[in-house]
């Protein structure tokens, strides 16, 4: 598997990496064991970068991988995971809690330090308390060794220079928009870079918008977007090509980025 290097922090990430939010049952029922064994595949395949949070499955997605991970030598993987959302309405990025989610996390998963951590969805809370409250908690756990690298994530693109206006992030992750569809987050990438700041792009996919599957039931997609992609998979498809093998084609092209 390819790496890349993950901005400054000194981590080469596989290009392209495993996101655990299916083990939370986000998107579908799974079963226990298919679970637990697409982790170890993932890992054998090369993509030993692992992305989760606390909010995936309300805590199943960490429970899994800390069942999953049992018997896998720390150093032959890196862990991510997030905190503040855990509830579809329930956010908390006081410092009480940051402190007390990555205990918990590290607790589910079995591990004794976490190499990124994030802030989850920012954007449904008041960002100036993520500046003034949690990334300042989250530097004194990073110094204390539990977390290595600390950032942020979330869905506006706005979110991204507002933050590291006002404060240093050594990560950001975007999803949905760097896609085949949809290629916003590409225009951030010369800022992000002259911060130092390490790229990561999840959902190539764009929640099913490019592959054959039926769209969950909560996609926001408009009847334009959801019609042309329909249009463009069908396209694919009478030519003997799968659109969402390009879409992962289109994602992990981009070298700035590693794409979860």
């Amino acid at each position: 598997m390819q790496r890349r290097p993950l901005g400054k922090t000194g981590l080469d990430l596989p290009v392209l990496s495993f996101g655990a939010s299916s083990l939370g049952q986000e998107f579908r029922a799974v079963d226990m064991n298919e679970a637990l064994r697409s982790v170890r595949v993932a890992l054998d395949l090369g993509m030993n970068f692992i992305d989760t949070s606390p909010f995936y499955g309300r805590g199943l997605s960490e429970c899994l991988l800390g069942f999953a991970l049992r018997g896998v030598p720390r150093e032959s993987y890196l862990l991510g995971t997030k905190l503040g959302r855990y509830d579809r309405s329930h956010f908390d990025f006081s410092a009480k809690r940051v402190a007390e989610s990555v205990d918990v996390s590290l607790h589910r998963m079995g591990v004794d330090h976490l190499d990124i951590i994030l802030c989850h969805d920012i954007e449904f809370v008041d960002m100036r308390q993520i500046v003034d409250e949690t990334l300042p908690a989250l530097r004194r756990i990073q110094q204390s060794g539990k977390v290595r690298f600390v950032g942020i994530s979330g869905y506006p693109m706005h979110i991204f220079r507002w933050v590291l206006e006002r404060a240093p992030l050594d990560v950001v992750l975007s999803y949905n928009h760097y896609t085949l569809q949809n290629t916003m987050f590409g225009d951030l990438v010369p800022f992000l870079e002259s911060k130092g700041v390490g790229i990561m792009n999840a959902a190539p996919f764009s929640a099913r918008l490019l592959t054959n599957a039926e769209l969950p039931p909560w996609h926001r997609a408009t009847p334009e977007v959801r019609s042309l992609c329909r249009q463009a998979a069908e396209h694919c498809r009478n030519r003997g090509v799968d659109i969402a093998q390009l879409a992962v084609q289109f994602s992990i092209a981009n070298r700035a980025m590693s794409t979860c």
